[in-house]
């Protein structure tokens, strides 16, 4: 499969939610790496007892597993590396996962061993029930270096242990249409620039009026893209007491939306416009977005569905925080609590998790949790990928920052963030009415 298309499937999938089968004592859908699913009832010691030339068994759960080589590569990539091992994978659909997963983990069986994890919730749910097992000890054995995944893997840690380690890895960068900025004879972004240059830049490429209007810059309707810019410096969450750190954030997305710059809330909201229309329309000239974005920009352009030039830089940061600073979200691996093989497990989540394997992913275009320059290469080097070092630098970061904590309240609180976003920007709160709201609302959930 040539590169292109490889690319363009996996970062366009994003973080796809998933799904497991439930294994005490019903069926499974388990996959042989070197097979193909089918239904059995077996336990680990009748797979033992079965497996030629004595190899050690290890299940691991995977969502998708025959249309994503998410998951295949590394598994494949493990076993050539380890001929002595048999990985068993424990697949099914996507929006089936969290559920299935909970029925298997409550039987408290030895399958599955390692878990890739969902989301971050469901993480915390596990770690409660202590269905995960800490990697801690394997880490201080091991002499393990964290400070390879640039801070994400600190934030993974949840009460004072660690439950998981990033795997695949997706982050917010700046997309821009080179063609609108040449019009307008306005420098490109830059890779080191702040909140405030990227909002006159965003007044220069505001340009026309009515169906032909193009903005300077987009803000899609997610509350996060104006509280990830709150907490890109790392200093505030939010999970908070006090969410005034909000203001001034709110406030420069009213500016823009007041002056024009940007789509306003309600238009978007009301006509349900998506922001990959906004982009590939031309209809605005700067947009930040995930870096699952440039698999939809290579598709289109493959397909000739769009056809400009366009580029991408590090998101805009705070005036007073350096560049590289982004905001993301991970998928973490780990272990079950459960597994007969938690030596073995720890080895195959510090393969999936390593160097080697980021390199190996890359050429299949997915994005993990180390940044290596081999890896960061193998993925520019896609056709239709934007031509330019400084596109390839885009995509390095210094700080990695979760767009949402690691809170067992996490999911009762965003929604509380988003209803009272879309009040703030339809202008039925003022933004000191939205503070007072969340603070009220998130020390109900708290119990603070």
């Amino acid at each position: 499969m040539k590169l292109k298309r490889v690319l363009a499937m996996m970062l366009a999938a994003g973080m796809v939610c998933t799904s497991l089968t439930a294994c005490g004592g019903s069926k499974t859908a388990e996959t042989s790496a070197a097979g193909s699913t089918e239904k059995t009832e077996t336990t680990k010691s009748d797979e033992k007892a079965t497996s030629t030339g004595e190899k050690k068994v290890l299940s691991v759960t995977t969502w998708d597993y025959d249309t994503s080589p998410t998951f295949q590569t590394v598994v494949d990539a493990y076993m050539a590396k380890h001929p002595d091992v048999e990985i068993n994978v424990i697949d099914t659909s996507a929006d089936e996962y969290n559920n299935s997963l909970g029925i298997s983990l409550s039987a408290a069986q030895p399958d599955p061993d390692v878990i890739w994890v969902k989301d971050m919730g469901s993480m915390l749910q596990m770690a409660d029930k202590k269905q995960l097992l800490p990697l801690d000890d394997f880490m201080k054995k091991d002499n393990f270096d964290l400070s390879i995944y640039n801070g994400a893997a600190e934030q993974l840690q949840y009460n004072g242990a660690t439950y998981g380690l990033p795997y695949r890895s997706d982050w917010y960068i700046l997309y821009y249409n080179k063609d609108l900025f040449d019009a307008a004879g306005v420098p490109y972004p830059s890779n080191d620039m702040t909140w405030d240059e990227y909002n006159d830049l965003a007044a220069k490429l505001t340009s026309g009026e009515g169906s032909s209007k193009v903005y300077g810059g987009h803000n899609h309707t997610w509350q996060a893209l104006v509280s990830n810019w709150a907490v890109q410096d790392g200093k505030h969450t939010v999970v908070e007491k006090d969410y005034s750190f909000l203001k001034p954030w709110y406030e420069q997305a009213l500016a823009l939306q007041d002056n024009g710059y940007i789509q306003d809330f309600s238009t978007l909201k009301t006509a349900n416009i998506h922001y990959s229309s906004v982009f590939k329309n031309q209809q605005c000239a700067m947009m930040p977005m995930g870096s699952w974005f440039i698999a939809t920009m290579i598709q289109s352009q493959a397909s000739d569905e769009t056809s400009f030039n366009w580029g991408i830089a590090r998101i805009p940061h705070p005036a007073d925080t350096e560049a590289g600073y982004t905001v993301g979200a991970l998928t973490p691996v780990g272990i079950s609590a459960y597994t007969d093989e938690p030596d073995l497990s720890w080895d195959f989540v510090k393969f999936a998790t390593s160097e080697e394997a980021a390199n190996i992913l890359a050429e299949q275009g997915v994005f993990t949790g180390i940044q290596t320059e081999e890896s960061l290469k193998t993925i520019a080097s896609a056709q239709f990928f934007p031509e330019g070092d400084s596109n390839v630098e885009a995509l390095t970061y210094t700080h990695y920052i979760f767009d949402r904590p690691l809170d067992p309240k996490i999911t009762e609180i965003k929604t509380v963030l988003e209803e009272v976003h879309e009040m703030i920007m339809i202008k039925q709160y003022t933004v000191d009415q939205g503070i007072e709201e969340l603070n009220k609302r998130v020390a109900e959930i708290k119990g603070w």
